[in-house]
């Protein structure tokens, strides 16, 4: 059962070693001060993978639902682990926790930081948090598009037909997979790169915020996040950029080779633009209401950046929006949970399960002024079968049981509700910063306890492996033979 397991998990460690030789490469081409940590956590990190790969070495053609929980769950967690290498041997963290942390921040695109001074730190660590930003982002698009619909998590078995049988022929549809996603994806972050030297940021920043905002990751190479540039052009390439990541992948390439937008997938990309466009209007319209030192415009800009942001998941920030009241607070948690579409690099709840959950609520109250009319649940022209519905409101659930339970135990550290419970909603949802004075858009995780950090970092793979891939392999039942 375990071969192709550590098979799988050890070559995605290989290319997480190979990926910390490009850090280690921009260092030597500029400073030439933390090259050797970032060889080093390489080395490691090849010698695991390789050896698990090559002792593992075995043609997959098929593997059961149990093996399927185990590679995502295991091929995380081991990434997670050896992406804080290069943290803790270059000095940016002093302690392991902080590394786990910043690394399982990164690759799970969350953004959430314990670094208090972004800007002391070296070129090659900047660009490796951005670099465990976009591996993360198209890791987690190629699971949900290849694995998740095979495990048939929170509904996505909606999108097994898009994904034909994974369970019949894995690796080849998983290669074929990944090889259209990857292309698409380098192709967003290209125009992402040309938009912000076009907008005048140097290479370096552009290269970054270019991994960072397609990923929808959110770690930024300044200390004031986006607000640093104080640039219009910026924000609209990175807005654009954002929206874009928080599209199906699958979605781009169906419209080049069809213009068809008939499937369930392609049905989560209007919805999710017109809730963008909502949250943007009442934030705008609130926003130049409600604080006199901003005009029309002025609201217009910062609230739809600061939305598009939170509802992509992203996490940047291009001005501090705890300042805008609690108002702002409260539907900015709202934002987060919403999320964006399946299928793309973005965290959250996703369109697609709040389609089915209004289509249900719908059916739910025409049948109750007329019980015997037999209505299906649709979304656009399509049906949606129970098996599908019951899937989406049991992730619900263990979504909401999970943020209480998570909560619950980072308050128990000492911290107060709102700090508490918005530090797991951004951690869970992948969204990064909360609200409130410490983990707000101008603070960190750093003030947290060890305890609270490991809890954050726990809902942070939780929210990125879709809640239920966790919860199922921390069962009993999962583990009897």
């Amino acid at each position: 059962m375990w071969q192709p397991i550590f098979m799988i998990s050890g070559y995605f460690m290989s290319i997480l070693g190979l990926s910390m030789l490009i850090p280690a490469a921009v260092d030597m081409y500029y400073t030439h001060q933390s090259w050797s940590p970032f060889v080093t956590s390489s080395i490691i990190s090849l010698f695991i993978g390789v050896s698990l790969y090559l002792g593992n070495r075995t043609k997959i053609d098929k593997i059961s639902i149990r093996q399927g929980y185990l590679i995502t769950a295991v091929s995380w967690l081991a990434l997670s682990l050896l992406s804080a290498l290069p943290f803790m041997l270059t000095g940016t963290t002093s302690c392991w926790v902080d590394a786990v942390f910043e690394a399982t921040s990164g690759i799970t695109t969350t953004g959430a930081t314990i670094l208090t001074d972004i800007e002391k730190s070296s070129k090659a660590v900047l660009l490796w948090r951005s670099l465990l930003n976009a591996l993360g982002g198209v890791g987690i698009v190629i699971f949900a598009v290849a694995l998740l619909p095979f495990l048939g998590i929170g509904g996505m078995q909606i999108f097994q037909r898009e994904s034909s049988d994974l369970n019949e022929k894995l690796m080849p549809k998983i290669s074929y997979i990944a090889k259209r996603i990857i292309l698409i994806y380098i192709l967003l972050l290209a125009l992402t790169f040309g938009g912000l030297l076009l907008a005048g940021r140097g290479k370096f920043d552009a290269l970054n915020h270019a991994l960072a905002s397609v990923s929808t990751g959110g770690f930024s190479t300044k200390n004031a996040s986006i607000g640093y540039f104080n640039n219009i052009w910026v924000e609209l390439v990175l807005m654009l950029a954002m929206i874009a990541g928080s599209l199906p992948l699958t979605w781009y390439l169906a419209v080049l080779k069809t213009g068809q937008n008939n499937s369930f997938r392609s049905a989560q990309v209007p919805f999710f633009l017109k809730t963008l466009l909502l949250f943007s209007v009442i934030t705008t319209l609130w926003l130049a209401y409600t604080n006199e030192q901003y005009s029309f415009w002025q609201a217009l800009r910062y609230a739809s950046f600061n939305v598009v942001s939170i509802t992509t998941d992203t996490g940047f920030a291009s001005t501090d929006y705890m300042k805008w009241g609690l108002f702002a607070q409260t539907v900015f948690l709202i934002f987060a949970v919403t999320g964006g579409c399946s299928g793309s690099t973005s965290g959250g709840v996703k369109a697609f399960r709040w389609q089915v959950i209004f289509a249900f609520f719908k059916k739910s109250i025409i049948n109750m002024t007329e019980p015997s009319r037999i209505l299906p649940v649709k979304i656009k022209n399509m049906n949606v079968d129970d098996k599908v519905i019951n899937s989406v409101f049991i992730f619900i659930l263990a979504f909401g049981f999970s943020i209480i339970g998570l909560t619950t135990l980072v308050a128990i550290t000492g911290v107060d509700f709102t700090t508490a419970l918005s530090a797991v909603i951004g951690c869970i949802t992948n969204a990064g910063p909360g609200v409130g004075n410490i983990v707000g858009p101008s603070g960190t995780f750093a003030p947290l306890s060890d305890f609270a950090k490991y809890v954050c970092a726990f809902a942070m793979l939780l929210g990125r492996l879709e809640v239920m891939t966790i919860l199922v392999v921390l069962t009993k039942n999962f583990w009897r033979k």
